[in-house]
């Protein structure tokens, strides 16, 4: 797999130098390099093809790169282009994160450093392909199939985390928190509840209030309107009583 990449970045230096690492990266292809992120944005729309990824500096006139992420910004599951925030400057952080960035540079960064972050994009991208291509390209062994498991983004980086393992899900307006068997902390990633509900089994889970998923082996005992997973007391509300029943009276 190769990955087409544009570079933007308003210092001619700092331009080159990105540029450069992306050419001696073998799976990595430059297909523009812009001085501004409005020229990004007219670039971008007359390659004839897709961007994969984008190195992006942050503080640059008329429009930043904030703003150009921003415009750019995908639906979760659509495609688009992934977004490398490369700059000074260590406080856009959090603000990198809210539109969905791949990862954070902060400049004067290494070849090293640099190539941690393109194996990040590449092997995102490979996780991102639909399902008849991921099987021609992996071996992967009955344990690893697809159906097995999925990868949540969790700060800059994708978790891998079993089906098996998920106790329940908790729903926190644009994040989820996802409790584990093996771990006593959540993982908290910036989805929706609605959203990872559509990427799990139905036939190991089950979503039993607006703001609660739970995974379906690991309930312990059901009381009156309520499920117990290990030591925690998750409600079912009224509008999901009647799934809920249904899946309880093959118990009986």
């Amino acid at each position: 797999m190769k990955l087409t990449c544009i570079a933007v970045d308003d210092e001619p230096l700092a331009l080159k130098l990105v540029g450069r690492f992306i050419e001696q990266t073998p799976f990595l292809n430059l297909v523009g390099s812009y001085g501004s992120a409005v020229a990004a944005l007219r670039g971008m729309q007359q390659l004839t093809t897709p961007v994969d990824l984008l190195f992006l500096d942050i503080q640059m006139p008329d429009l930043n790169g904030l703003e150009l992420a921003r415009v750019l910004v995908r639906e979760p599951g659509q495609p688009g282009p992934r977004v490398v925030f490369t700059t000074a400057f260590n406080q856009y952080a959090l603000e990198g994160y809210k539109v969905d960035a791949l990862d954070y540079l902060l400049k004067p960064f290494t070849y090293e450093e640099f190539l941690r972050v393109a194996n990040k994009a590449k092997s995102y991208a490979e996780l991102s392909q639909p399902a008849s291509q991921a099987v021609a390209s992996t071996s992967a062994a009955p344990s690893d199939a697809p159906d097995d498991y999925l990868y949540l983004k969790v700060e800059y980086q994708l978790v891998r985390v079993p089906f098996h393992d998920i106790l329940y899900i908790e729903g926190l307006k644009d994040y989820v928190k996802v409790y584990r068997q093996s771990e006593s902390k959540p993982l908290l990633s910036l989805t929706s509840l609605k959203a990872l509900e559509e990427r799990l089994p139905p036939r190991q889970f089950m979503r039993i209030h607006r703001s609660y998923i739970v995974g379906l082996n690991h309930i312990a005992s059901i009381g009156r309107g309520t499920v117990h997973i290990g030591t925690e007391t998750i409600p079912v509300s009224d509008s999901y009583r009647e799934a809920f029943d249904q899946f309880v009276s093959r118990w009986k």
